[in-house]
């Protein structure tokens, strides 16, 4: 079994150039035709020479958005390609300004939009500025417009990065649809059941004085007027009246999570019938009626900067952070470990000579560590092994939330590790109507590249330092602050690797990076 252990990782962290080696993210052993070409992001304007340049992993160039080009709120963005891992780039990232507009949600499509999709893309003005429409002012009327940023990191290829960065946004919009008229409508909370005002809901009468007030337990058990049985003629109300009370932007969380649950149902069905490859995290944030939703699978992250305070607005899920959830579905679901795994975790490998010793153990009850008895059992591989960036999910994936990843099985084996990987998004919201934003207050947002050699604190500072050497009036200053960061954690070639200050090892992973400026959404309508 420890010779399979270290074959599946060297295969997928090494053997991930092979996978990323077919020009488009895809199996060059497949005859299945790409859903998508690989491509840099749209945004950057780059040709194929330029794309071929950028792939160099000795000199690793890093691209950025270019001065003729603009992002909403004048966002800075850059990348740059890892030291020799894969062949191809494998980050991939989004930005755009959407129209999601009203239709029934069985319009949704299952695949990729048509020419009159549901999603329209709108293109961004010259400055930078201006790119929120008024609701009246939507050719649509009954559209909601939304701005996007979104960041995919793959692994074992690029497929399920690149399509996922054409498509997510698409299944947001789609989302929405159903509630569109319900968050435009800001003065009523959401109805319980689509179509019944709030007012004539009967479980909230209840609440309210006067006669449509609900009957006590006891009063419709006797059988009182307007109780079950009772001769008179009104309406029985029910017999329980509370109700909760949802806010409008558990609807927006509710449309992120069921549309990362949309995309990875998608990239399964089409799996079938073109060559999508491997799996990814996923960092989005989401801008819609004054507020931020950043939604994260995977272990990207994305910080607020906001008058020299840092705001997480991400948690990284990695086989340690979600061990519980792990444990428990292996506890309970055992076949899927395939008699091979245990669920249990212990602080080192169980020797069979330690069978009948007392060895510190815990399950997904515990937090803390207890002593049992090794048995048999015990002596299987755990389910989750190593610490840190080296911590895998069945001696195999260091990621525990993303999309795709289907048909990933342990090296030489039928066990499949999808049932453990989660692709539902952690979404947390920021007001940004709550604070004036200065021109230095932004959101950060990184693959894990970045965060890798980089601390928050040490990508504040750098972040906060750098703008406030720069022009506040050249919009450009982002896109620069973007590259900075991304050469800061890249580091200098030096005789023994890539080094940042210190003589830190700097990263060798892939390294995107988007910095949003806050104040441009106080702007928006």
């Amino acid at each position: 079994m420890l010779t399979r252990v270290k074959s599946a990782v060297a295969g997928f962290m090494g053997g991930i150039m092979a996978g990323g080696s077919s020009g488009g993210g895809g199996n060059p052993g497949s005859e299945l035709p790409m859903k998508f070409p690989y491509m840099r992001p749209e945004f950057l304007g780059l040709c194929l020479d330029e794309i071929e340049c950028s792939a160099d992993h000795i000199a690793r160039p890093i691209l950025i958005l270019k001065e003729t080009r603009r992002l909403p709120w004048a966002t800075g963005y850059a990348e740059v390609i890892n030291a020799g891992k894969s062949a191809l780039n494998e980050d991939q990232a989004c930005c755009e300004v959407v129209v999601a507009r009203r239709r029934p949600m069985s319009y949704c499509p299952p695949s990729t939009p048509s020419k009159t999709p549901t999603a329209k893309r709108r293109n961004s003005l010259p400055n930078g500025e201006g790119l929120g429409l008024r609701m009246d002012d939507n050719p649509d009327s009954e559209g909601l417009v939304f701005h996007y940023w979104a960041l995919f990191d793959g692994h074992a290829g690029s497929g399920a990065a690149v399509v996922a960065s054409r498509l997510l946004q698409h299944h947001i919009a789609c989302q929405l649809q159903a509630v569109i008229e319900i968050l435009r409508n800001v003065t009523s909370l959401p109805p319980t059941v689509l179509g019944e005002e709030p007012d004539n809901n009967p479980y909230l009468q209840g609440n309210t004085p006067g006669p449509h007030r609900a009957l006590t337990r006891a009063a419709s058990l006797r059988g009182a007027a307007g109780a079950p049985g009772s001769p008179c003629n009104t309406p029985p109300p029910p017999r329980f009246f509370t109700e909760k009370k949802i806010q409008h932007e558990s609807l927006v969380i509710g449309a992120i999570e069921n549309a990362f649950k949309e995309m990875d149902a998608q990239i399964e069905r089409e799996k079938q019938v073109y060559n999508i490859t491997g799996g990814c995290t996923a960092l989005t944030v989401v801008y819609l009626l004054g507020k931020l939703y950043v939604g994260n699978a995977g272990d990207s992250r994305a910080i607020i900067i906001r008058n020299n305070e840092i705001i997480p607005m991400s948690t990284e899920f990695t086989p340690e952070s979600e061990r519980q959830r792990l444990q428990f579905l292996g506890f309970m679901q055992p076949h899927l470990l395939g008699n091979e795994f245990t669920h249990l975790e212990f602080p080192r490998r169980v020797q069979r000579k330690e069978v009948g010793k007392r060895m510190l153990y815990r399950d997904f009850t515990m937090s803390g560590w207890a002593y049992k008895t090794i048995e048999d059992e015990d002596l299987k591989f755990p389910l989750i092994y190593g610490e840190g960036k080296k911590a895998r999910v069945l001696a195999t994936i260091g990621v525990t939330r993303g999309l795709g990843d289907h048909d990933l099985k342990v090296h030489d084996s039928n066990i499949y590790i999808k049932p453990f990987l989660s692709c539902c998004p952690e979404v947390k919201v920021y007001n940004l109507m709550q604070y004036e934003h200065g021109a230095d207050d932004v959101l950060v947002m990184g693959t894990d590249g970045l965060w890798d050699v980089l601390s928050n604190q040490e990508v504040a500072e750098a972040v906060t330092t750098f703008l406030a050497n720069c022009d506040p009036d050249d919009l450009h200053r982002y896109t620069m602050a973007a590259q900075d960061l991304v050469m800061r954690a890249r580091g200098v070639l030096r005789d023994r690797g890539w080094r940042i200050t210190n003589e830190r090892l700097g990263s060798g992973d892939d390294i995107s990076v988007f910095i949003i400026p806050l104040m441009y959404g106080n702007r928006q309508p």
